[in-house]
């Protein structure tokens, strides 16, 4: 066997999960042959085993599946794929059946197929350690845990019980899982592990689950109970609310858990394989283990990042203005341990700005989530000031000031001189170019653009943008800078808008266009949620301001002007425009923009919009008002891929989901592309620039850079 060590010694047979050449232990194809094998010796040593231990050689109990070999997987492979689940089931229900206690013995994180393979014990030992993850995050790749998973978490935990865990794929430590049920006993070491799991053994010779006693009852109840079928006759419409139906996942196992649960447990084993088997042949589930398992693991690697510089750990960074984006920024930093200083104008502002991360914790001590001296620990860390002067010795220092070119330029002059020795110096700026600000700075190499998203406290994204002139120093320790707060670094090329804002810009700008065609405002807004973005366009601008775009707009006729060109904004651009200068809506800070906002009542769409801009003679499809919306933002990231603004598929990807809220069924803007099929996502774009212009053209830089980032499992 290549993945699986067998070992019987004084009745003791002990499976040890060792796959080679890999830092983890997955359900590769070399595995399930060996659990079959492994199975077949444990019952053929039956009558000298009087327990199993199931083990690990590696640090982490057990990985899961197989993602790479899912990516390869087609819509044709769904019977082999169902008779490879079942076989795998039959192997754990062979063990769980034989007779003899079952014990794992758990080193590690078991997550996923791994969690599913610890479930296998009648006795489950892990080491106490807060590190250590357990659980299901399946639904987040766009499975399920199909290899008993969800039969056995629903029957240990009952069909409400279970949901948190399947459902919203919430993960759970080790004492968790003891306070769950799920964990029998917490050992401090592998030593105890191990004496733990023996012990047992010779405790209980005839374990079982609990699913194979004659007196079983789900917890909680079945289907048939009044109060679990109350539940469950809305159940499905909340999902549905939630999914739009754009990710089968949830639905398959929300279906799993309560088939199951109405039948006995193998049948319920057959029903959830089933369920998988469709889902892992899937473009979806494709999709989402593209972007949320290896586009992620790239971006926290380091995949963008410059070698062979030493990691930097921030201790001391400075935040010049202190407003909302200043203050998300401190408190970010200062929850993570690290020295800051927040500097505005006045120290009044700035202390306004340090008030922000009172709020944030007063609210965690409220819940019980942070201590009182948690809470003074972390303001201690924030020093709010309006001396320059306060920020000498900052290792990093980011303005975080109004979109002013010449503001910028003032405070970058003022603050560099604080810098530590080997310091580097960041603007926030969501659109003015890292190069052209740069300019301000006397050491251009040391100035990098590192552009947060609003909230902060929030938001997990942080783009890192490179100048013309900054260096591969400077962009490894921003790189490490948002690692250490947290959150997910992407590194691009210098542009306006750089990747995310411009991207973006492509998406509210095309529902502002949508508009001003006589298409009607709530079927823009309504066809955006549907396609799976978060919020419609139109509201969108509303909330960053209509007249932060016609700024925006102003900035960059400046721009082309001083270089002697002339800019054309779009049919959207000039839109929003009228908005803001002629009929005076400028977004909901300044009372209203596309939508009212009366007092103590929801928002609405304005209703005005119909009479100005609405074509009733127009016809309109709405399959078609989704596409624009999603294939304008996926152009302008070909094209930035062919412009060297983006250089890797996972920042492209990542930086879609996480910054723009590119709908995560679709595995990211790039993947959007690849899961339409290239040739087909090229066609649909040459019919829509037909129609509606050169924001759907597809040059030939763009086609080949589809195709040379296109990735390969």
């Amino acid at each position: 066997m290549k993945t699986i060590r067998y070992e019987l010694h004084d009745g003791l047979a002990t499976i040890t999960f060792d796959e080679p050449g890999s830092p983890v232990n997955t359900m590769c194809a070399d595995w399930q042959r060996d659990l079959t094998t492994v199975t077949g010796l444990v019952v053929r040593d039956k009558a000298l085993i009087k327990g199993i231990i199931l083990a690990s050689a590696k640090s982490t109990f057990f990985a899961g599946a197989d993602l790479k070999g899912t990516m390869r997987l087609k819509a044709s492979d769904a019977r082999q794929v169902y008779a490879e689940i079942e076989q795998t089931k039959k192997n754990f229900r062979t063990l769980e059946t034989l007779g003899v206690p079952v014990v794992s013995c758990i080193n590690g994180s078991a997550l996923g197929g791994g969690w599913e393979v610890a479930l296998v014990g009648h006795h489950r030992v892990a080491i106490d350690h807060p590190k250590i993850q357990l659980g299901l995050p399946e639904i987040t790749l766009g499975l399920i845990p199909g290899a008993s998973g969800i039969t056995k978490m629903t029957r240990l935990l009952g069909l409400q019980g279970a949901q948190p865990y399947i459902l919203e794929s919430r993960l759970f430590s080790p004492r968790e899982a003891l306070d769950l049920g799920l964990v029998h006993a917490l050992a401090i070491d592998e030593l105890s592990l191990r004496a733990a799991a023996e012990a047992f053994i010779g405790a209980h010779p005839q374990a079982r689950h609990p699913w194979d006693e004659k007196d079983y009852k789900m917890p909680g109840g079945t289907p048939s109970n009044p109060k679990i079928a109350g539940m469950l006759s809305v159940a499905p419409a909340v999902l549905r609310q939630k999914t739009q139906g754009l990710y089968p996942a949830p639905e398959a196992a929300l279906a799993a858990m309560v088939e199951g649960a109405m039948v006995d447990f193998d049948t319920a084993l057959r029903i959830e394989s089933r369920y998988l088997a469709q889902l892992l042949v899937s473009p979806v589930a494709k999709n989402m283990i593209n972007a949320f398992f290896f586009d992620m693991n790239a971006v926290r690697s380091g995949g963008s990042r410059p070698k062979d510089f030493p990691r930097f750990v921030p201790r001391k960074v400075g935040i010049l203005g202190a407003g909302m984006m200043g203050a998300g920024i401190a408190h970010a930093q200062a929850s993570r341990g690290i020295e800051t200083v927040l500097e505005d104008v006045s120290l009044e502002n700035a202390e306004l700005g340090k008030s922000y991360s009172h709020r944030l914790t007063q609210a965690r001590v409220e819940k019980g989530l942070m201590s009182i001296q948690e809470q003074l620990g972390l303001l201690d860390r924030i020093l709010a000031t309006d001396h320059p002067k306060d920020l000498k010795g900052c290792e990093l220092i980011i303005e975080a000031v109004y979109e002013n070119r010449e503001v910028k330029a003032q405070i970058t002059r003022e603050a560099e001189e604080q810098l530590a020795p080997g310091g580097f110096f960041a603007s926030n700026t969501s659109t003015l170019p890292i190069s052209s600000l740069a300019k301000a700075s006397r050491r251009p190499e040391k100035f990098v653009g590192i552009h947060f998203f609003s909230p902060v406290d929030k938001m997990k994204l942080v783009e890192i943008i490179r100048g013309q002139r900054t260096d591969d120093q400077t962009i490894a320790r921003a790189y490490d800078y948002v690692l250490a707060l947290g959150k997910l670094p992407i590194v691009v090329n210098d542009s306006r808008g750089f990747y995310t804002s411009r991207t973006f810009g492509t998406y509210v700008m095309e529902g502002a266009a949508m508009v001003g065609e006589g298409i009607p405002a709530p079927v823009i807004e309504n066809a955006a949620v549907q396609a799976g973005m978060p919020v419609g366009p139109l509201a969108v601008l509303d909330e960053t301001s209509l007249s932060l775009a016609v700024h925006v707009l102003d900035q960059t006729r400046a721009d082309f002007k001083a270089e002697g060109k002339v800019y054309e904004p779009g049919q959207g651009e000039l839109l929003v425009e009228r908005m803001v200068k002629t009929l005076k809506r400028a977004g909901r800070a300044s009372g209203g923009g596309f939508y009212e906002y009366p007092a103590g009542q929801r928002k609405r769409l304005w209703v005005e919009l119909k009479g100005l801009f609405e074509d009733p003679r127009l016809q309109w499809d709405l399959q078609e008002v989704k596409d624009r919306l999603l294939y304008r933002q996926s152009v302008e990231t070909a094209r930035c891929l062919a412009e060297g603004v983006l250089t890797s598929a996972h920042d492209a990807n990542i930086g879609s989901i996480f910054g723009i809220g590119f709908p995560a069924w679709t595995g990211g803007a790039l993947q959007f592309i690849y899961g339409q099929g290239i040739e087909a996502f090229e066609r649909r774009c040459d019919v829509l620039a037909r129609r509606f212009g050169r924001g759907f053209l597809l040059d030939g830089a763009a086609r080949d850079a589809i195709r040379r980032f296109q990735p390969q499992y």
